[in-house]
């Protein structure tokens, strides 16, 4: 799908094309659709937006969100405490080169309560996990993120979680990967600043939604010459009263969106 947008050159309209086709957009369409229907057919017009409307309610319920997720995406498990202290081992042996690679989530290009550029939550929630985990087991890290395909201005997003990494958390990265745009680059490139340090064993942090895309792409981008270990966090069930758990809201809709793009993503080859 990306060589195919890119021969058509349209491939920096990927964020819109994706927004096009993620809830509600399709909702929204459909009940037009209905609403001009029900003028020749008043049956199949109000049956169409009644669609609609639950399609928009459910959709934006935690409960169809995480279901949602389950289905689709069945995330990995996080790394056990059991496959920490193995990894511990590894590394302090030197058995074969480890390496954490975060995955970029989205930046701000300037954070006025800071005055300068910063990261989204998704982006601050994996370097702080992978941050942790190179603690705990001795593994230096890097950081895969440009500026999108939307290219606006400010740093790219590696150059910001470098700043970070250092001044807020007190441990430097190792490398800095600044040039991707989405997933399949964050592994490419990724794969290519690591082969020169001999990295054999490569532990990929991202959220769980967005594990099973990113571990296909790094074991395409490696090609066998490193094993990829998966390392998901943000697997906390959401903690809400069952009635609201029924009821439209911000995180069931987000958990929806996230759940539908990366299964498009997965379905597509991107």
């Amino acid at each position: 799908m990306n060589s195919l947008l890119s021969l058509l050159g349209i491939e920096a309209w990927k964020p819109v094309l994706t927004a096009l086709v993620l809830p509600p957009v399709p909702w929204i369409v459909l009940s037009l659709i209905g609403a001009r229907a029900i003028l020749w057919r008043r049956g199949v017009g109000w049956l169409l937006v009644l669609l609609s409307a639950a399609g928009l309610w459910f959709s934006s319920t935690t409960v169809f969100g995480e279901w949602f997720t389950r289905l689709v995406l069945t995330p990995p498990p996080p790394l056990s405490a059991e496959a920490i202290s193995e990894l511990r081992k590894i590394v302090a042996a030197q058995k074969e080169p480890v390496a954490i690679v975060v995955l970029g989530g989205g930046r701000e290009s300037r954070a006025p309560e800071y005055g300068l550029s910063n990261l989204s939550p998704t982006s601050l929630e994996r370097l702080r996990y992978a941050l942790w985990l190179s603690r705990e087991i001795g593994a230096p890290v890097a950081f895969s993120g440009g500026v999108g395909y939307e290219g606006d201005e400010g740093p790219a997003e590696a150059q910001v979680a470098s700043r970070i990494a250092e001044r807020e958390f007190l441990r430097p990265l190792r490398w800095v990967e600044d040039q991707s745009r989405d997933t399949r680059e964050n592994a490419r490139r990724s794969v290519v600043l690591l082969k020169p340090a001999g990295v054999k064993r490569l532990i990929v942090v991202t959220h769980g939604w967005h594990m099973r895309r990113s571990l296909r792409n790094f074991e395409e981008a490696a090609h066998g010459e490193m094993r990829i270990v998966p390392a998901p966090m943000g697997l906390a069930p959401t903690i809400e009263r069952p009635v609201l758990r029924w009821l439209p809201g911000y995180q069931g809709y987000t958990l929806t969106r996230q759940a539908l793009k990366e299964g498009l993503g997965l379905l597509l080859g991107v």
